[in-house]
């Protein structure tokens, strides 16, 4: 006769039930969002031509292995306030606010204008968090998005640089 399994333990932080999955939404959010432009920036960095190529397909990979970095302790903050951690294609295309990247690739300056709306996003959507995370003091949370909001409006700021005339 097979045991049975027993009930998870109690999950007891100090956030309620309610603030814990009002945060973990909008991390959800925050981790499609951060894939979809992980995603895009790759494929923009495989596909870059033109006159800026080597400095673009450099600034690219830097990027997007920084993006890829993000994900696993967004996904890994989830975890830790006890719900599980959306990781499907399906998933990060209903959670995100982003568009996917481009079926053919766009022109270079192109790529930097659509990467610099993605990074402006997702720091808007991690911006868009503080108030629930601000209620429920969770600092760790509140530590993670601040991370994340420098990141991201650091490089679209660079982003936008590179489209100044």
């Amino acid at each position: 006769m097979a045991k049975k399994s027993a009930a998870a333990p109690t999950l007891s932080i100090g956030i309620s039930d309610k603030d814990r999955a009002t945060i973990v939404a909008g991390l959800s959010k925050l981790l499609a969002e951060t894939y979809t432009l992980y995603l895009t920036t790759h494929n923009f960095h495989w596909n870059v031509t033109g006159p800026m190529f080597n400095s673009l397909h450099a600034m690219f990979m830097a990027q997007y292995t920084e993006l890829w970095n993000a994900v696993d302790p967004v996904a890994e903050r989830i975890r830790s306030l006890g719900h599980a951690a959306p990781g499907s294609y399906a998933q990060f295309a209903k959670l995100s606010g982003l568009p996917d990247a481009p079926a053919t690739p766009p022109k270079a300056m192109e790529m930097v204008r659509i990467l610099k709306e993605g990074h402006e996003a997702v720091a808007r959507t991690a911006r868009a968090l503080f108030p629930a995370v601000d209620k429920a003091s969770d600092e760790p949370t509140a530590d993670l998005l601040t991370q994340r909001i420098t990141v991201h409006e650091q490089t679209a700021w660079m982003l936008r640089s590179l489209l100044e005339e």
